[in-house]
C-alpha cells in the first residue's frame, strides 16, 4: 500500500492544480457534506421507515470507510451491460461470482452491488458478511442494433428475500425508453422503502443525440446535474453518476431549459466545480453522490482513480463505485488499487475546496 504522499504524487503536475483550489461558484458552506453523522442528520427527518433508515446506515457503517460518511462499493454487473467475456477475459476467476464477493470482503469495501443471480447464488453464505445491492435492471447487449434500454431482471421481493440491504437501477436519462425507465424504478424504489430497503440510482444520461462534434455531453456537467436532481426526486437514497467532464451540454444540443448563471455563478471549467455542480442537484448534497470508476486503460488506472477520488471528496461527494479497475486486474491488485481510492477518503489532509 503507498502512502498518501505517494499517491499524491500521482497527480503530477496537476497537483496543484486539484488540491490548492478553493471552490468559488458554490462556497462549502453552502452545500451538505459526508459526515459520520450523515444519517441522523438528513435521512431521520425524512419519511424513510425506521426499517429503510436501519439499511441505509448498513451502508455507511461497513468496511474501512465505516463511520466516515463515505462509501467505497464495488460494482459488478458488467457480465450483462458489457457481455461476460469481455468483461471478465482479463481475470476469468471472476466468471466465479463468490471471487467477486472475496474481493468486496477482502477489499473493505462498504458494499457488493451486483446481478440478482450472481448474489442469489452466494446469498445465505455472504449477505450476512457484507451488504448487498441488487441490481434489479440492465441494457442487455444480445438485442442487435444495440439500444440504450434498460429493463427489469429482478424484482424488489426477491431482493429483499435474499437478504439485500439495498437495490440498484440504472435509468438512461434522454433516451427514448426513458419515460418508462423512471416510472418502473420509480415503482421499485417505493416498494423496496417500504420493505426497508435502501435505494441507489445509477443516473445516466444516454443519447447519441447529445454528442456534437465530437464532443460528448452525455457526462456535460448541466445535463448530468439534472439527471441527478431527477433522481432524487424519485428518492434514491444515494446516487451514482459519472464524472463530469465538460459543461454547456444543453447549449450545444439546443434543448432544456438554461439560465447563465448556471454556466457562471453555479460552476467553472475546473473539474471540482463541476462536480460540485452535480452534488448541488443532490438537494444541496442531502443526498450523497458517488463518482464511478471508469473503463480499466492499464497502468494508468491508479492514478486516475486517485483523480477521481479527490476531485469527488473535495467537490462534496460521497465516495466513489469502482468495479473494472480493480476486477479486471490480479486479485491482490485489485484489493490495492480499491484500498489506495479509500485511503483518499481517509486522508484529513484532503479536505472540502
Amino acid at each position: 500500500m503507498k502512502d498518501i504522499s505517494q499517491l499524491l504524487d500521482l497527480l503530477g503536475n496537476e497537483k496543484d492544480f486539484l488540491l490548492n483550489h478553493i471552490c468559488k461558484t458554490i462556497p462549502k458552506h453552502e452545500i451538505y457534506t459526508p459526515t459520520p453523522t450523515h444519517i441522523d442528520t438528513h435521512f431521520l427527518q425524512s419519511n424513510r421507515n425506521g426499517q429503510t433508515i436501519r439499511s441505509i446506515n448498513q451502508l455507511y457503517q461497513h468496511g474501512r470507510l465505516s463511520g466516515t460518511g463515505y462509501l467505497s462499493i464495488l460494482p459488478v454487473d458488467q457480465g450483462i451491460e458489457h457481455t461476460a467475456g469481455s468483461s471478465f477475459s482479463p481475470n476469468p476467476i471472476y466468471f466465479d461470482p463468490e471471487n467477486i464477493v472475496k474481493l468486496a470482503i477482502e477489499a473493505g469495501c462498504n458494499a457488493l452491488a451486483s446481478s440478482m443471480g450472481g448474489l442469489a447464488m452466494l446469498s445465505r453464505k455472504y449477505a450476512h458478511k457484507i451488504p448487498f445491492v441488487v441490481k434489479i435492471n440492465h441494457n442487455e447487449m444480445l438485442t442487435y442494433p444495440n439500444n440504450y434500454n434498460q429493463i427489469m431482471f429482478a424484482s424488489v421481493r426477491d431482493a429483499w428475500n435474499m437478504g439485500a440491504v439495498a437495490i440498484g437501477a440504472t435509468i438512461y436519462f434522454g433516451s427514448a425508453e426513458s419515460d418508462r425507465q423512471i416510472i418502473e424504478v420509480a415503482k421499485a424504489f417505493e416498494e423496496a422503502h417500504n420493505l426497508g430497503m435502501a435505494t441507489i440510482l445509477w443516473c445516466y444520461s444516454r443519447n447519441d443525440a447529445f454528442i456534437k462534434n465530437e464532443i460528448d455531453y452525455n457526462t456535460a456537467a448541466d445535463i448530468t446535474g439534472q439527471a441527478n436532481y431527477l433522481g432524487v426526486s424519485i428518492q434514491a437514497d444515494i446516487i451514482k453518476q459519472k464524472l463530469p467532464t465538460n459543461n454547456g451540454g444543453f447549449m450545444a444540443v439546443k434543448f432544456g431549459k438554461t439560465n447563465p448563471d448556471m454556466y457562471t455563478k453555479l460552476s467553472s471549467d475546473h473539474p471540482i466545480d463541476l462536480c460540485r455542480y452535480q452534488v448541488l442537484n443532490c438537494y444541496s448534497g442531502r443526498i450523497g453522490m458517488i463518482n464511478s470508476g471508469g473503463e480499466a486503460k492499464g497502468k494508468t488506472d491508479l492514478a486516475e482513480a486517485v483523480k477521481t477520488a479527490i476531485i469527488n471528496k473535495r467537490a462534496g461527494g460521497a465516495g466513489m463505485i469502482m468495479g473494472r479497475k480493480a476486477f479486471q486486474r490480479p486479485f491482490r491488485e485489485g484489493i490495492e488499487l480499491i484500498n489506495a481510492v479509500q485511503e483518499i477518503y481517509l486522508a484529513k489532509e484532503i479536505i472540502l475546496a
